[in-house]
């Protein structure tokens, strides 16, 4: 039996056992639209902003480790939809995005709601398609999600026009996928594994440092296998956070910018670094020409891109992190060799001293509402069992110190992009998934306001997130930065006119709740919880000019931290 194109669109979508699609509606996608009313099992979630489209995706690929689908129309659908590509093209997010395009006959015409799409998304996607003929549809998605899902993951783009999606075929969904262009490299080199374990256990002050791509590669239980093994301290990026527990006393938590003293100092004093899944971004870094001056470095990634692109290292090993991880383990069961336990004694020894400045510590006592107080506290009402949101700003950071992940997939922010509105969209896209699961959003009256529209979204599919709003009035980063770097100069910063949130939250259909003493905290929090059902907006007053410590200025080594 012939289908249309956009019949099947959604036969391909049900063969990749796709849940949700995120998406808003316009001319070009209208037959798709048409096909979504005529079956029930994809559903379609009507976003209010085809950014917010992308961002619900996004949270619900981060999530559950499935890729997250999103449908547009051409020209302005498309172009709205840029940043939250972009967003998880810079995290690695697996994510199908579909965009539609005018006929082909239009095509370069300037044709009403015309954009190139393919050209426009080129530089932030994994790989794009335009579809030029209905027969090459279901060849193309089976494509699509193979490339979105393996080796390194990341957004792949679909732009199909309107005629495509009218005309007619069989339908014959492919089975298996094998593309000569394109085979990611699975294993690691037998012989650098070799390598590598031999230096690790010859190390006398190592730091495991891992990423997110431990978590995108599902290798939390063979890295908290490995690290158990050889008692070695580990440090995780804000993205990696959760792959290996906070609570356990071999975390020294985040480096980076805004680390801590303890694992920032392990890093620029160890002899061996054992990087895995993670990209040595320049937050993580600093300075270049002073990071890890000591160290012999490992690095274990699934994209040979990546490795040596900004830190040249010592032992390359490419290949998936489960599968390394798991050699890793195999060979440290087979040798007699051990760890240098005084060593490793001495080197936590002085871990625990750098440990013992307590570079997280705040005024408790504070009247006025302290950020990291609600953290704080939020962890304790919830015992560390929500899945948190953030958007990007100083409450992004505060949630990363101060809220302690045990579990993979329970952290989902921007980190390579920084995207402020990612937060609510992203907490719709984690709830849908986990629809029994407390999903909270950390954010700040800036970022909010970028997506708020999403409340609507969140009425209409009766979506009971926690949104945790710390509002300072500004700017929050941009502020510190400029009262560190640009003599307290602070140019269009502060926010001098924003909304009532708790009744702007009323209006949308919510519960709102305003928050402007310390000993009120702790209540609003409990009283947020126990509405299970309900989205409920709280919006803290919090001290203007409270500042993210540690921090690593520009230009500076991991040694030279702003501690207060």
């Amino acid at each position: 039996m012939e289908l249309t194109g956009a019949e099947i669109i959604i036969e391909c979508l049900k063969a990749e056992d796709v849940d949700y699609v995120f998406g808003y509606p316009g001319g070009a996608v209208l037959h798709i639209y048409d096909a979504f009313f005529k079956q029930e099992d994809v559903k379609h979630i009507l976003v209010r902003h085809e950014q917010g489209a992308t961002h619900a995706a996004d949270g619900y690929a981060r999530s559950t480790g499935k890729p997250g689908v999103v449908l547009v129309t051409s020209g302005p659908g498309a172009t709205n939809a840029v940043t939250g590509i972009a967003t998880a093209y810079m995290d690695s997010i697996p994510m199908i995005v579909i965009t539609g395009q005018v006929p082909k006959a239009l095509i370069g015409n300037d044709a009403f709601q015309e954009v190139d799409s393919v050209g426009i998304t080129r530089p932030i996607v994994k790989h794009n398609f335009l579809i030029e003929d209905v027969k090459d549809i279901a060849r193309v998605f089976k494509q699509a999600f193979f490339v979105a899902t393996t080796g390194r993951p990341g957004p792949v783009v679909i732009d199909i026009p309107k005629d495509i999606t009218a005309a007619k075929t069989e339908f014959n969904y492919p089975k298996e996928m094998v593309m000569r262009s394109y085979n990611p490299t699975v294993k690691g080199h037998p012989g650098q594994i070799k390598r590598a374990v031999d230096i690790i256990l010859s190390a006398e002050r190592p730091m495991i440092y891992t990423g997110g791509g431990v978590i995108l590669g599902n290798g939390s239980e063979q890295l908290r296998v490995f690290t158990k093994k050889l008692g070695y301290p580990i440090t995780q990026t804000l993205m990696g956070l959760g792959a290996f527990p906070a609570s356990d006393k071999q975390s020294l938590g985040m480096l980076g910018m805004h680390g801590t003293y303890e694992a920032n100092m392990g890093m620029h004093n160890c002899d061996v670094l054992i990087a895995i899944g993670a990209r040595f971004d320049d937050r993580v870094t600093g300075n270049l020409e002073k990071f890890c001056p000591y160290a012999t470095i490992i690095h274990v990634d699934v994209d040979p891109a990546s490795i040596s692109k900004n830190v040249r290292v010592d032992v390359p090993i490419v290949g998936e992190v489960v599968q390394v991880l798991n050699d890793f383990n195999k060979a440290l069961e087979q040798t007699d060799r051990t760890p240098n336990a005084s060593a490793i004694e001495k080197w936590w020894h002085q871990i625990n001293e750098w440990r013992s400045q307590d570079c997280l510590k705040y005024d408790r006592d504070s009247e006025t509402i302290k950020p990291q107080f609600v953290i704080e506290k939020m962890y304790e009402v919830t015992k560390g069992s929500a899945i948190v949101t953030s958007d990007v700003g100083q409450h992004q950071m505060f949630a990363a110190q101060y809220y302690g992940f045990d579990e993979p997939r329970r952290w989902i922010n921007s980190g390579g992009l920084g995207t402020m509105g990612f937060g609510m969209p992203a907490a719709m896209g984690a709830q849908l998934a986990h629809p029994d699961d407390l999903v909270m959003c950390v954010t700040g009256e800036s970022s909010i306001q970028m997506c708020i529209q999403e409340l609507a979204t969140c009425r209409q599919y009766g979506l009971p997130l926690k949104i945790v709003n710390l509002n300072n009035g500004c700017m929050g980063m941009v502020r510190q930065w400029q009262e560190f770097f640009y003599d307290k100069r602070y140019s269009n910063s502060h926010m001098d006119v924003q909304p009532d949130f708790k009744m702007l939250a009323e209006a949308y259909g919510h519960v709102g709740i305003r928050i402007e003493k310390s000993s009120d905290v702790v209540p609003a929090l409990e009283e947020a919880i126990a509405l299970k059902d309900r989205l409920v907006f709280l919006d803290f007053i919090t001290d203007q000019q409270e500042n993210v410590y540690p921090m690593i200025p520009a230009g500076a080594g991991l040694n030279e931290m702003i501690l207060v």
